[in-house]
């Protein structure tokens, strides 16, 4: 294949995108919005119907409305009245942020559960919508090769071409961030995470209103939420634990291991690991990378986990993505080239990436205090911190923030 060689970022380019999850379809989804043509290749064979929740903000809805898929979304989704932190055994508030409403109010869109399936679904439909793009799977990006107008990219079946940009979004273990920066594994935190869906008619009639439900406690934590218009319950149980290390997504557990991690936690904990099918409890080690402050060269970038891998304690990791999605658009199209709209794109990203990379790693430490004292003690100090931090997520507008 020929490229369209650009010598301008305004000239309409060929973007290859290695991976086609949430930030690699957000991503393709913006360029060819703004008339690139876009192939994405990915290595899994198929999409399941997998995964559990999760939590999407006012600064990735942004970026969902300016893509005309936000009513979809929010007809798929939950929009919970507030976040409640609370102990693990008496079920005391800790902490309270008020959601709903009062959140679209000031910021411009809702706060969302969604099943990470429904808004891939949603993305991917809209992506197939466009005559212009190509999705093909289960072929992976393995190599690239910059040359002086265009960069050509190796794929698992042999083929070659040139493209004139490639993005890499293919995950915390990145074929291209490998090559670009070299191999740097992902380090092991010593947490693993539980989760499963639970239909809501198996618990009780009273188990939670409509919000996400945090009940932290010693070395361990469980956050609680609807999905599905409230017909599913999401959790996700993050647990000490330096023996297990597989780090797959769809890695079964025995439930008996579950049970005994939160074998004397809250009622509203205990009703839910009750609930869940026995056979269908997974569990996966959580690893991350230190932020890198370059991951662009002059035809290749990194997006999303392949450029910051966020631990999931302040529920971003997705948000950032989607962020880095429509900020990289942005930057590539105002820039004089494709090197200076990546640089522009990094520069513009690495400040908000790395404090939100560093502070879900803190947040984890707060969480799983082992004193009930330092757990109260800690959380007043968030309450004191006030609404300035809060906002520091929701205030994002990937649509209109100044690239500098």
């Amino acid at each position: 294949m020929v490229a369209f060689v650009c010598k301008h970022a305004s000239i309409h380019m060929k973007v290859v995108i290695a991976g086609a999850g949430i930030g690699g379809l957000t991503a393709a989804l913006c360029l060819a919005k703004a008339g690139h043509q876009v192939q994405v290749f990915e290595r899994a064979a198929e999409f399941l119907d997998i995964g559990a929740g999760i939590q999407c903000g006012a600064n990735a809805l942004h970026v969902m409305q300016y893509l005309g898929v936000s009513d979809q979304l929010a007809a798929l989704g939950v929009n919970p009245e507030r976040v409640e932190f609370r102990d693990y055994q008496t079920g005391d508030s800790l902490h309270t942020m008020i959601l709903g409403q009062p959140y679209h109010d000031r910021y411009g869109a809702p706060y969302l559960h969604l099943h990470r399936a429904d808004l891939h679904r949603v993305l991917l439909d809209a992506f197939k919508q466009i005559n212009s793009s190509v999705l093909t799977l289960g072929i992976k990006v393995e190599s690239y090769r910059e040359k002086a107008n265009s960069v050509e990219v190796a794929l698992s079946n042999g083929e070659r071409f040139d493209a004139d940009l490639l993005i890499g979004a293919d995950g915390i273990n990145s074929t291209v961030r490998a090559q670009m920066l070299g191999k740097s594994p992902a380090k092991f935190t010593g947490n693993v995470a539980w989760r499963g869906v639970v239909p809501v008619e198996r618990l009780p009639d009273d188990w939670m209103d409509t919000v996400v439900s945090n009940f932290v406690g010693p070395n361990k934590h469980m956050v609680m939420y609807y999905l599905r218009q409230k017909r599913l319950a999401n959790f996700v149980g993050v647990v000490e634990n330096k023996a297990w290390t597989n780090r797959s997504w769809s890695a079964k557990a025995p439930w008996e291991e579950l049970n005994n991690d939160f074998k004397d936690w809250h009622p509203t904990v205990r009703s839910i690991v009750d609930a869940v099918d026995r056979d269908s409890c997974y569990r996966w080690a959580l690893y991350d990378h230190r932020p890198i402050n370059n991951w662009s060269s002059e035809r290749v970038t990194l997006l999303g986990d392949a450029a910051h891998s966020t631990l999931p304690f302040m529920a971003s990791g997705a948000a950032m993505a989607i962020e880095d999605a429509r900020i990289l658009q942005r930057a590539i199209d105002q820039a004089p080239s494709v090197a200076d709209g990546l640089q522009l794109y990094q520069r513009n990203r690495f400040e908000r990436t790395a404090k939100i990379q560093t502070t879900s790693a803190r947040a984890g430490g707060l969480y799983h205090f082992n004193s009930r004292l330092m757990r109260k003690a800690a959380f007043t100090a968030v309450r004191t911190l006030g609404a300035r931090q809060e906002a520091y997520l929701p205030d994002y507008d990937a649509n209109t923030v100044k690239l500098v």
